[in-house]
């Protein structure tokens, strides 16, 4: 098992770490650009056994465990990984139960799954700390459905597996960790929690996340979508009543409600929400395809409820609001996203694995 620490700015607990866990695991400390006054700390963690990758300038987390898992990737394959912080603040038993939990589910032929040290919050916990995981979690769960109880937390295991994968997340600094938790939903990648200690040191002053920017870098795609969603849905709505009311025929009224309001969402979509530059040829085409099975689903949902009685209006507010996480899910992959990159993953390394290695040293 190998240990990979992301670090920016530290102080001697990084060190200290190391030492703690060297006897049992291999460890790869990432310097985000922490500049000469740290340089010793780091130097320390080498001599201790760390292998230490250093960035020239600070990229953010997210580009520190890219960074991590390429060399993994490439030095240590068929490795289990846990990530941990790097200002004390996740116990190195704590490290190794969350990695013996992922070798685990490994060696009993388990679908590769995340597993998350989560921390329980019945302690005195700092407001901040306390607000961000309340906002994360709530976040998480509209969105997948899934309920977690830490997703702030640092301290994840990855089975080798999900390696590749991992480095197609979008996503910068700490929103690459929340939006890895809302792909892995879509994608079907299992997510585990064990209890960990809740440990903060004065006042988790060392953290560099911040609740509301951080969290608002992955809620903003969400919104301006819902927004766009809303667009189409309230113009729909109106061509539907409206053209029910012409022809009588509800199948004539759907379709051509359909095509106004989902060409009014495509351009919201591709030019708002994801901001796309693909090809737009393509991106039509998947988009007519998404839409054509939304429109199947949609009037069976409508055909259902107004068989049992009712009505069309609420029909239709129940029937787009199931349909609206699977438009987003395949519409940010799929229409927009960079298609097949997830298969793609299982194969070979992203293009980014191949870039040039940052400076190694033990």
């Amino acid at each position: 098992m190998w240990v990979l620490i992301p670090s920016y700015e530290p102080d001697a607990r990084l060190p200290e770490l190391v030492s703690r866990l060297a006897p049992w695991s291999r460890v790869v400390v990432v310097d985000d650009g922490s500049g000469e006054a740290y340089a010793e700390l780091f130097a320390a963690s080498g001599r201790l056994g760390a292998v230490v990758l250093t960035h020239l300038e600070n990229e953010g987390k997210a580009a520190a465990l890219r960074t991590g898992f390429r060399w993994l990737l490439e030095n240590a394959p068929g490795e289990t990984v846990v990530c941990a912080d790097s200002d004390g603040q996740h116990l190195p038993e704590d490290v190794r139960a969350v990695g013996a939990l992922a070798s685990e589910r490994r060696a009993a032929g388990e679908a590769d799954g995340i597993v998350l040290g989560a921390r329980r919050f019945d302690v005195p916990v700092p407001l901040r700390s306390r607000f961000g995981n309340s906002v994360t979690s709530w976040l998480v769960a509209s969105v997948t459905g899934r309920r977690l109880t830490d997703t702030q937390t640092g301290l994840r295991a990855y089975p080798p597996g999900l390696l590749p994968w991992l480095l197609t997340v979008r996503g910068e600094r700490f929103a690459y960790e929340l939006r890895m938790l809302l792909d892995a939903a879509r994608q079907g990648v299992p997510v585990v929690e064990v209890p960990i200690e809740t440990v903060y040191l004065d006042h988790n002053a060392s953290s560099h996340f911040r609740p509301i920017a951080d969290s608002w870098r992955v809620l903003l795609p969400i919104l301006l979508f819902a927004g766009s969603s809303l667009i189409a849905f309230g113009l729909d709505t109106l061509l539907l009543l409206a053209l029910s009311a012409l022809t009588g025929s509800l199948a004539v009224s759907i379709v051509g409600a359909r095509l106004v309001s989902g060409t009014v969402n495509f351009t919201l979509n591709r030019r708002t929400v994801f901001r796309s530059t693909g090809r737009l040829g393509p991106q039509i085409a998947r988009y007519a395809a998404l839409a054509a099975a939304l429109l199947v689903a949609s009037y069976l949902g409508l055909w259902a409820l107004t068989s049992v009685g009712l009505p069309l209006l609420a029909a239709k507010v129940a029937t787009d609001l199931t349909l609206f996480a699977a438009s987003y899910a395949v519409q940010r992959t799929h229409v927009f996203g960079r298609v097949g990159a997830h298969r793609q993953a299982s194969v070979e390394l992203p293009e980014c694995a191949k870039e040039s290695t940052p400076t190694t040293s033990r």
